[in-house]
């Protein structure tokens, strides 16, 4: 049975290790068959609030609830009603792929019939038919990634939580993890996902939830966090390294700050408000004028990485004072960075 109100509410929750807080008053909801994003870098808070929300771990203060169902005095309830699919897989090496799905059809308590019909339609719609009778330890990456996901489904939850669902998958595995799971949320599943790639919130969530250091800082879609940056951004690369300083002094003039230069992509950054297409016109001219080689000039909105930097003065993959700053930038398809890393 659900309620009137929100798949997901969340109010002032707090949870300490030892002398380590790792969350400290969070609060947010979840409308029913939408996406929350939990965005954050590694040590914000994002998992140990999955763990609440999923029963594993209980709070210290605050209130979280599950379709109705309080975590804390009614865990078996919240149990029999979500899923979930952590940063590692739950499933079973030496077992068969049909043989995991099958096991957690048992523990679920459905008739063997039942589970054995469950299990194959999973097992189609991932994708994994083929392979159903090979052992799961011979599976690639992304197919133990969708064989762990499809366990999760087993029960067919109302609420899915996904902890870091993608973390260590190739592009194109990914890519693949993302349409499955808004044919979920076509599906009318709510869920919940824990992130640290900024593309990949931007592309599945309904709704972002920005946390830092255990506090919620922003909330909203992504277009509106984006906005709160504000302007559009004239983005160029400089060959000759020797050249990056005139080049930066030749934009000065074209945005509403200071030219910004990534010492590892030599990528110029200039935010240049809505100016649009006249301020790249502005660009080449200037750059032009001082004789400056440049690749690859574009225009781009703030991208979510923009948004992390502006809201909490460090970049997502440090973490800030205390983060453990084990991520890795690179480039995604969106232009935006994205960030690899560990557990939360």
């Amino acid at each position: 049975m659900t309620g009137s109100g929100p798949a997901i509410l969340v109010e002032g929750l707090v949870k300490s290790f030892g002398q380590v807080r790792a969350l400290r008053g969070v609060d947010f909801a979840v409308p029913r068959g939408t996406v929350l994003g939990v965005l954050g870098p590694n040590g914000a808070g994002k998992t140990t609030a999955v763990r609440i929300l999923t029963t594993l771990l209980k709070p210290d203060a605050g209130r979280a609830v599950v379709e109705g169902r309080d975590v804390v005095h009614h865990e078996a309830a919240v149990r029999e009603i979500i899923g979930l699919a952590g940063q590692s897989t739950a499933i079973v090496d030496y077992l068969t792929g049909r043989e995991n799905l099958e096991l957690v059809a048992r523990l679920y308590h459905l008739p063997r019939p039942e589970g054995r019909a469950r299990a194959a339609e999973l097992l189609e719609r991932f994708g994994l038919s083929d392979a159903a009778d090979r052992q799961a330890k011979t599976y690639s990456g992304g197919m133990q990634r969708r064989l762990d996901l499809a366990a999760s489904l087993v029960a067919r939850p109302a609420v899915l939580f996904l902890d870091e669902p993608t973390s260590g998958l190739d592009p194109r595995s990914r890519v693949g993890m993302w349409e499955i799971i808004h044919d979920l949320v076509a599906g009318g599943t709510t869920l919940l996902l824990t992130t640290q790639y900024l593309d990949e919130a931007d592309e599945l969530a309904d709704e972002i939830v920005v946390i830092d250091r255990g506090r919620v800082i922003a909330a909203g879609t992504p277009e509106r966090l984006k906005d709160r940056v504000g302007g559009d951004v004239v983005e160029f690369s400089v060959p000759d390294r020797s050249r990056r300083d005139d080049a930066l002094r030749a934009v000065a003039g074209l945005g509403d700050g200071t030219p910004t230069v990534d010492d590892t992509t030599g990528l110029v950054g200039i935010r240049v408000g809505h100016r649009g297409s006249q301020a790249i016109v502005q660009a080449v001219r200037e750059l032009d004028a001082a004789s400056i080689d440049i690749h690859g000039l574009a225009l781009r909105r703030p991208s979510l990485d923009d948004v992390f930097l502006a809201l909490t003065g460090h970049a997502a993959e440090d973490g800030g004072p205390g983060g453990t700053g084990r991520g890795r930038r690179r480039r995604s398809r969106r232009g935006a960075a994205a960030v690899t890393a560990g557990e939360d």
